[in-house]
Protein backbone atom coordinates (compact mmCIF):
# COMPACT_ATOMS: atom_id res chain seq x y z
CA UNK A 1 0.00 0.00 0.00
CA UNK A 2 1.47 3.39 -0.95
CA UNK A 3 2.17 5.60 2.08
CA UNK A 4 0.74 9.02 1.39
CA UNK A 5 2.48 12.15 2.48
CA UNK A 6 0.57 15.38 4.01
CA UNK A 7 -0.42 17.84 1.92
CA UNK A 8 0.07 21.14 2.31
CA UNK A 9 -2.77 23.54 3.44
CA UNK A 10 -5.45 24.06 1.60
CA UNK A 11 -7.07 27.88 1.26
CA UNK A 12 -10.06 26.58 -0.16
CA UNK A 13 -10.80 23.92 2.76
CA UNK A 14 -11.33 24.06 6.35
CA UNK A 15 -8.79 21.85 7.58
CA UNK A 16 -7.85 22.52 10.98
CA UNK A 17 -9.18 19.58 13.35
CA UNK A 18 -11.26 21.42 15.51
CA UNK A 19 -11.35 19.47 19.26
CA UNK A 20 -14.05 18.93 21.47
CA UNK A 21 -15.67 22.32 22.36
CA UNK A 22 -19.03 22.68 24.31
CA UNK A 23 -21.05 23.04 21.31
CA UNK A 24 -19.86 19.56 20.15
CA UNK A 25 -20.93 17.68 23.24
CA UNK A 26 -24.11 16.92 24.62
CA UNK A 27 -24.90 17.69 28.40
CA UNK A 28 -25.79 14.95 30.17
CA UNK A 29 -29.37 14.86 32.26
CA UNK A 30 -29.16 15.90 35.47
CA UNK A 31 -29.45 12.43 36.67
CA UNK A 32 -26.81 10.97 34.85
CA UNK A 33 -23.13 11.88 34.97
CA UNK A 34 -21.11 11.58 31.95
CA UNK A 35 -19.27 8.84 30.59
CA UNK A 36 -15.72 8.64 31.29
CA UNK A 37 -13.59 9.24 28.26
CA UNK A 38 -11.42 6.24 27.39
CA UNK A 39 -7.72 7.40 26.79
CA UNK A 40 -6.33 5.40 24.13
CA UNK A 41 -3.10 6.47 23.11
CA UNK A 42 -0.22 4.95 21.22
CA UNK A 43 2.91 3.02 22.21
CA UNK A 44 5.05 6.26 20.62
CA UNK A 45 2.87 8.84 22.36
CA UNK A 46 2.71 6.82 26.20
CA UNK A 47 6.87 6.84 25.99
CA UNK A 48 6.80 10.35 25.29
CA UNK A 49 4.46 11.03 28.25
CA UNK A 50 6.91 8.53 30.81
CA UNK A 51 9.34 10.19 29.15
CA UNK A 52 8.48 13.89 30.48
CA UNK A 53 7.13 12.15 33.65
CA UNK A 54 10.64 10.75 34.13
CA UNK A 55 12.88 14.51 33.39
CA UNK A 56 10.42 16.33 36.40
CA UNK A 57 10.16 13.75 38.91
CA UNK A 58 13.95 12.87 38.73
CA UNK A 59 15.92 16.06 37.38
CA UNK A 60 13.74 19.40 37.39
CA UNK A 61 11.96 18.82 40.46
CA UNK A 62 15.53 18.29 42.60
CA UNK A 63 16.61 21.13 40.49
CA UNK A 64 14.40 23.28 41.59
CA UNK A 65 14.13 22.26 45.10
CA UNK A 66 17.65 22.72 45.16
CA UNK A 67 17.18 26.47 44.08
CA UNK A 68 14.23 26.97 46.52
CA UNK A 69 16.86 25.60 49.21
CA UNK A 70 18.95 28.38 48.48
CA UNK A 71 17.13 31.18 48.18
CA UNK A 72 15.26 30.44 51.57
CA UNK A 73 18.82 30.74 53.24
CA UNK A 74 19.22 34.06 51.71
CA UNK A 75 17.18 35.51 54.14
CA UNK A 76 13.55 37.19 54.13
CA UNK A 77 11.48 34.92 52.26
CA UNK A 78 8.40 37.49 51.37
CA UNK A 79 10.88 39.53 49.16
CA UNK A 80 12.79 37.28 48.04
CA UNK A 81 11.64 36.63 43.97
CA UNK A 82 13.77 33.77 43.31
CA UNK A 83 12.17 31.99 46.43
CA UNK A 84 9.07 33.03 45.19
CA UNK A 85 9.74 31.83 41.49
CA UNK A 86 11.12 28.65 43.32
CA UNK A 87 7.79 27.70 45.10
CA UNK A 88 5.63 28.21 42.06
CA UNK A 89 7.68 26.82 39.73
CA UNK A 90 7.53 23.61 42.18
CA UNK A 91 3.64 24.09 42.53
CA UNK A 92 3.41 24.12 38.55
CA UNK A 93 5.97 20.63 38.22
CA UNK A 94 4.21 18.99 41.16
CA UNK A 95 0.95 19.79 39.26
CA UNK A 96 2.16 18.70 35.91
CA UNK A 97 3.15 15.25 37.46
CA UNK A 98 -0.15 14.24 38.89
CA UNK A 99 -1.53 14.69 35.65
CA UNK A 100 0.65 12.78 33.75
CA UNK A 101 0.89 10.21 36.77
CA UNK A 102 -2.99 9.70 36.44
CA UNK A 103 -2.88 9.87 31.86
CA UNK A 104 -0.27 7.09 32.48
CA UNK A 105 -2.09 4.85 34.85
CA UNK A 106 -5.25 4.87 33.13
CA UNK A 107 -3.74 4.71 29.26
CA UNK A 108 -5.02 1.97 27.36
CA UNK A 109 -2.22 1.64 24.30
CA UNK A 110 -3.59 0.72 20.66
CA UNK A 111 -1.08 -0.10 18.46
CA UNK A 112 -1.61 0.91 14.98
CA UNK A 113 0.85 -1.51 13.55
CA UNK A 114 -1.11 -4.69 15.21
CA UNK A 115 -2.29 -7.18 13.14
CA UNK A 116 -6.00 -6.58 12.47
CA UNK A 117 -8.11 -8.70 10.66
CA UNK A 118 -12.05 -7.91 8.70
CA UNK A 119 -13.90 -4.39 8.84
CA UNK A 120 -11.10 -3.36 11.57
CA UNK A 121 -8.49 -3.80 8.96
CA UNK A 122 -10.17 -1.77 6.19
CA UNK A 123 -12.16 0.82 8.33
CA UNK A 124 -11.03 3.87 10.15
CA UNK A 125 -11.00 3.52 13.96
CA UNK A 126 -8.30 4.85 16.56
CA UNK A 127 -4.80 4.82 15.24
CA UNK A 128 -5.89 4.62 11.09
CA UNK A 129 -4.26 7.08 8.46
CA UNK A 130 -7.01 8.39 6.59
CA UNK A 131 -6.68 9.74 3.00
CA UNK A 132 -10.09 12.44 1.93
CA UNK A 133 -10.66 14.38 -0.38
CA UNK A 134 -13.18 16.99 0.23
CA UNK A 135 -15.82 18.19 -3.17
CA UNK A 136 -13.36 20.44 -4.51
CA UNK A 137 -10.88 17.46 -4.87
CA UNK A 138 -8.42 18.61 -2.50
CA UNK A 139 -6.72 15.85 -0.35
CA UNK A 140 -5.33 15.39 3.03
CA UNK A 141 -4.26 13.11 5.21
CA UNK A 142 -4.24 12.56 8.59
CA UNK A 143 -3.62 9.90 11.68
CA UNK A 144 -5.84 9.20 14.08
CA UNK A 145 -4.18 9.68 17.97
CA UNK A 146 -5.06 9.88 21.53
CA UNK A 147 -6.10 13.55 23.13
CA UNK A 148 -2.10 13.86 24.47
CA UNK A 149 -0.73 13.16 21.02
CA UNK A 150 -2.48 16.18 19.16
CA UNK A 151 0.26 17.37 16.72
CA UNK A 152 -1.35 19.39 13.93
CA UNK A 153 2.32 19.91 12.21
CA UNK A 154 2.70 16.58 11.61
CA UNK A 155 -1.70 15.72 10.72
CA UNK A 156 -2.38 13.98 13.73
CA UNK A 157 -5.92 14.54 15.05
CA UNK A 158 -7.79 13.58 18.19
CA UNK A 159 -9.70 10.72 18.03
CA UNK A 160 -12.77 12.72 19.71
CA UNK A 161 -12.38 15.78 17.40
CA UNK A 162 -15.17 16.43 14.80
CA UNK A 163 -13.48 15.18 11.63
CA UNK A 164 -11.81 12.21 13.49
CA UNK A 165 -15.49 11.26 14.44
CA UNK A 166 -16.55 11.93 11.15
CA UNK A 167 -14.30 9.85 9.52
CA UNK A 168 -14.76 7.16 12.27
CA UNK A 169 -15.61 3.64 10.81
CA UNK A 170 -15.46 4.88 7.26
CA UNK A 171 -13.85 2.88 4.33
CA UNK A 172 -12.44 3.74 0.99
CA UNK A 173 -15.13 4.93 -0.99
CA UNK A 174 -17.42 6.26 1.40
CA UNK A 175 -18.85 9.62 1.94
CA UNK A 176 -18.75 11.01 5.24
CA UNK A 177 -20.58 14.65 6.99
CA UNK A 178 -18.14 17.01 8.38
CA UNK A 179 -20.05 19.32 10.76
CA UNK A 180 -17.68 22.90 11.74
CA UNK A 181 -18.65 26.29 12.84
CA UNK A 182 -18.66 27.56 10.02
CA UNK A 183 -20.57 25.05 7.88
CA UNK A 184 -20.81 21.45 6.22
CA UNK A 185 -18.50 20.05 4.48
CA UNK A 186 -18.66 16.95 2.36
CA UNK A 187 -15.72 14.55 2.33
CA UNK A 188 -15.12 11.45 0.15
CA UNK A 189 -12.86 8.58 2.11
CA UNK A 190 -9.69 7.53 -0.37
CA UNK A 191 -7.47 5.49 1.32
CA UNK A 192 -7.38 3.88 4.88
CA UNK A 193 -4.31 2.32 6.02
CA UNK A 194 -2.47 1.18 9.31
CA UNK A 195 1.01 2.11 9.90
CA UNK A 196 3.67 3.55 12.34
CA UNK A 197 2.46 6.60 14.00
CA UNK A 198 5.45 9.06 14.68
CA UNK A 199 5.03 11.58 17.63
CA UNK A 200 7.38 13.81 18.36
CA UNK A 201 9.67 12.83 21.31
CA UNK A 202 9.48 14.44 24.31
CA UNK A 203 13.04 17.16 24.46
CA UNK A 204 13.76 18.76 27.47
CA UNK A 205 12.99 22.69 27.69
CA UNK A 206 16.18 24.33 26.76
CA UNK A 207 15.25 27.26 29.80
CA UNK A 208 14.82 24.28 32.19
CA UNK A 209 16.48 24.09 35.78
CA UNK A 210 17.73 20.77 35.18
CA UNK A 211 19.82 21.89 31.59
CA UNK A 212 20.95 24.97 33.42
CA UNK A 213 22.44 23.19 36.13
CA UNK A 214 24.16 21.03 33.90
CA UNK A 215 22.45 17.75 35.81
CA UNK A 216 23.51 14.28 34.16
CA UNK A 217 20.35 12.30 33.08
CA UNK A 218 18.97 9.96 35.16
CA UNK A 219 17.60 6.73 33.75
Amino acid sequence: MQRWAARPVYTGFVWKDYEMRKGFTRKPQPDAPAAPVKNYITPSGLERLKDEHRFLLTRERPAVTEVVAWAASNGDRSENADYQYGKRRLRQIDGRIRFLTKRIETAEVVDPEARRAGQAATRAFFGATVRFANAAGAERVVSIVGTDEIDLSRNHISWVSPLARALMKSAAGDSVVLQLPGGTEYLTVLEVCYQRISVEPFREPPGSEASAKGLPRRR
